[in-house]
């Protein structure tokens, strides 16, 4: 029995203190959820300062109509993480201006995305009509306790980054993300060999000067995952070399680079390309039976020790 509830009008002071409660671990569970380090009691303040330049904790406290005990605790707060810079007013030496530091700015371009995501998600929710506060209180009570808020902020954010995925050529400046998403993911389930690291440190030479290509899949301004494709003897070309983020894992990245991968191989006029895998992988030799490769024998001279099998799909 919910007694708050039955208390309608009376208890509506503490059931307003109970859902923000609610949302607010809700919310804590999605920055998690996205490796992000923030107190999501802390939004107001750095919402309020990343809207100025600069801006003093009295200025604070007026926007947000709150005490300036609190507005001064979370400064100091954000202040310890190194997300705000806080200075003496050179006009006013009895004056504190608050700013962003650099790693500030740097975790609000994170997080944005996501605020975006929570904002949609909490307009979809309260969208109803409603005779009273309390009932609509109710309602969206009644709809969180169905499917939680977290899980409805990831699946909103989730959807809005796959339409926003782009798969892009090699550049330079993205060397770093191939060899970085390789090693975490071979670190996870295998050992990285040697062969590995030809291919990784020596990518220029071994896969790009070699008629090779290399491929990424972008999300925003972040690398989300990759793929190559290795010009092998009688120029068959082997798809190795994917992987896919941690952060962006369970988002079907890995199909829009396989998609990707054939399509591209298509318009170039091959006849076949071939993988190597491990039957533990059983996801990986899934998805890639379901996009028609079919298991050829495997050669004893692999270049790979951890494969036990060997797939080709014919163009």
């Amino acid at each position: 029995m919910d007694t708050l509830k039955l208390q309608k009008e009376l208890g509506l002071g503490s059931r307003l203190t109970r859902l923000s409660e609610m949302i607010m671990k809700e919310i804590k569970k999605v920055y998690k959820h996205y490796h992000i380090d923030f107190d999501p009691y802390l939004f107001p303040v750095i919402k309020a300062i990343l809207d100025h330049e600069q801006v003093t904790t009295k200025q604070i406290t007026e926007q947000l109509l709150v005490t300036q005990p609190a507005i001064t605790q979370a400064v100091t707060k954000l202040n310890k993480k190194g997300l705000v810079i806080i200075e003496t007013d050179p006009n006013d030496k009895r004056k504190k201006l608050v700013s962003l530091s650099k790693d500030g700015r740097e975790l609000i371009r994170e997080m944005k995305p996501l605020w975006k995501s929570m904002e949609a998600t909490v307009k979809q929710l309260t969208h109803f009509s409603s005779d009273s506060l309390i009932g609509h209180i109710d309602q969206l009570e009644q709809s969180l306790n169905q499917r939680s808020l977290s899980k409805q902020i990831i699946d909103m954010h989730q959807t809005k980054q796959l339409t926003d995925v782009q798969i892009i050529p090699f550049e330079p400046r993205y060397a770093k993300d191939f060899g970085r998403l390789n090693v975490e993911w071979l670190e996870k389930y295998f050992v990285v060999e040697p062969h590995d690291i030809d291919l990784l440190e020596g990518y220029q030479e071994t896969i790009l000067d070699n008629d090779g290509f290399i491929f990424f899949a972008k999300i925003g301004d972040e690398i989300a995952g990759c793929y190559a494709l290795i010009k092998g003897p009688d120029d068959i070309y082997e798809l190795g070399k994917m992987a896919v983020s941690p952060k962006f894992q369970g988002m079907k990245i890995g199909q829009k680079l396989m998609q990707h991968c054939i399509d591209f191989s298509r318009s170039q006029g091959w006849e076949k390309i071939i993988l190597y895998s491990n039957t533990k992988l059983e996801n990986a030799v899934y998805i890639y039976r379901k996009y028609g490769f079919e298991e050829i024998k495997l050669e004893k001279t692999s270049p790979y020790m951890r494969s036990n099998i060997k797939m080709e799909l014919v163009l």
